[in-house]
């Protein structure tokens, strides 16, 4: 029968009670929802295998930082995620300007609120990233207590963004919150080597102090570390820590890591995703995670690096956005292209 735009107009302006799709009257199909009968979030009645994730970080419009480049990646390798944007920016803070939005704390629990009112409160894994104040920092740890009465299993993966090469880019008073609160109920740590000193209070100039700043990050609560980014004598490590069982010695490792002669903007909150994804698929294998996860990393990068030269681009002129979308397959399967070593 062939489809007549005015008679389906008329449809639409016939009482509900009158409708009937395919012979099922349509008072049958909207009953539910007139009952108050919502049908299942189908994330949490048939969950992935890998699990669900919500992941607290920033936004921008244009570019891959925060959340743009922590989301797509881990719904890559299977994750739901929702995210919860704690700034709302046109581009990142290295263009000449940036608009936008900031999310406070209240707004931030108001947000949890609306979620636990709706029975939406069950993940995994919570994820977070830059954040720029105490008050909000504080209210991300009401957020892991609130998420860890509904899942007590829930693993919090935290990236302490603080700053980095000596310098801070955050408040001072940052540091004091995330080394007496947020490291003690943090399941996994991804600092580079500055924010490492600043949670440890203590220099990493070789690779055993990095070794070391790793055992009193452990100690003080994470069973996972991962430095992600350690410059000793000029070669760069990442270097990754195991507590399997308190008492024991943790697995510790390194990974070379080649410099690219460029600068590129999200590559942090990245690696933590990637760290995130893997190691929930490799539990018992912290090692193997981290490969795949810097193999991943470094062939975005290069291709990156590859795409603004072929564009006429001097790479050494600016920061750079990362090619994510373009580099999807690397995230999916990477070749694992650098190794971990083990230490003794």
């Amino acid at each position: 029968m062939p489809f007549h735009f005015r008679s389906f107009c008329g449809v639409l302006r016939q009482p509900l009670r009158n409708i009937h799709l395919r012979g099922f009257p349509a008072s049958h199909i909207f009953r539910a929802r007139i009952s108050g009968m919502a049908p299942p979030i189908l994330s949490l009645a048939l969950p992935s295998e890998t699990g669900r994730v919500l992941s607290i970080q920033s936004h921008t419009v244009q570019g891959y930082v925060g959340n743009k480049s922590s989301v797509f990646p881990l719904q890559l390798l299977g994750y739901d995620v929702d995210p919860i944007n704690s700034v709302q920016f046109s581009n990142h803070t290295g263009y000449p300007t940036f608009k936008g939005q900031v999310l406070n704390g209240k707004q931030l629990w108001e947000l949890i609120e609306g979620l636990e009112e709706n029975n939406l409160l069950y993940y995994t894994h919570l994820l977070t990233g830059y954040i720029g104040s105490v008050s909000f920092l504080n209210t991300v740890l009401e957020v892991v207590n609130k998420l860890r009465t509904v899942n007590p299993k829930l693993t919090y993966v935290c990236d302490p963004v603080m700053g980095d090469e000596g310098k801070l880019y955050v408040p001072p008073e940052l540091v004091s919150v995330y080394r007496e609160k947020v490291v003690p109920v943090a399941s996994m740590l991804t600092p580079n080597q500055f924010e490492a000193e600043k949670l440890t209070a203590s220099r990493i100039e070789s690779e055993s102090d990095g070794r070391e700043a790793c055992n009193i990050l452990h100690a003080a609560g994470p069973s996972k570390v991962v430095i992600t980014s350690i410059n000793i004598d000029g070669t760069l490590l990442l270097i990754g820590s195991h507590l399997n069982e308190e008492g024991e010695s943790p697995k510790q490792f390194k990974i070379r890591i080649p410099k690219i002669p460029a600068y590129f903007t999200g590559t942090g909150d990245l690696m933590t995703a990637l760290l995130l994804g893997w190691s929930n698929k490799y539990p018992d294998d912290l090692d193997k995670a981290a490969e795949l996860a810097v193999s991943s990393l470094q062939a975005l990068l290069q291709r990156t690096l590859n795409d603004y030269k072929r564009a006429g681009h001097d790479p050494k002129s600016s920061s750079l956005e990362i090619r994510l979308i373009q580099s999807q397959d690397d995230i999916r399967n990477p070749q694992v292209n650098f190794t971990a070593e083990r230490y003794n």
